[in-house]
């Protein structure tokens, strides 16, 4: 597995959204506290037991999680890099950056969404104003 892999927090794969619990759920939910042990009971005292979700959603694989491509994030930064790299070689750094970017896209992040918007209006306006061809990311030669 490449370096960069490891240092992908585990809570970027995580669905974070809250669950509605029905009467029946927590009447369920009261239950399985009063049964916790005195240091489980401290544990979930301390995270809150309002936030605490004893029926939390497993997380998804990270190979069944898809963009809108169908491609999962392993597929795109598999892809770009090979397309980047056309027979060169590339940094540990900019593999990163592209793993980030995939995992951001994949998982809907709103960071990696404006830093997206971001590049596409940075590279129209450097086309507009003549710094690249029209066609290539390649920089115009100076006069």
């Amino acid at each position: 597995m490449p370096s960069f892999l490891a240092e992908i927090h585990a809570s970027m794969y995580r669905d974070g959204t809250p669950q509605e619990l029905n009467e029946a759920q927590e009447a369920s939910k009261r239950e399985m506290y009063e049964r916790l042990k005195p240091r489980q009971k401290k544990f979930v005292d301390k995270l809150g037991y309002e936030n605490w979700d004893p029926f939390a959603k497993p997380n998804d694989p990270l190979d069944i999680r898809q963009d809108r491509t169908k491609r999962t994030t392993q597929q795109l930064v598999r892809e770009f890099l090979q397309m980047a790299a056309k027979g060169e070689s590339y940094s540990n750094e900019y593999a990163r950056g592209a793993l980030q970017a995939a995992l951001g896209i994949v998982n809907n992040d709103e960071t990696m969404r404006g830093t997206f918007e971001f590049c596409l209006w940075y590279y129209d306006l450097l086309r507009r104003e003549g710094h690249i061809r029209p066609h290539g990311i390649e920089p115009m030669q100076q006069k």
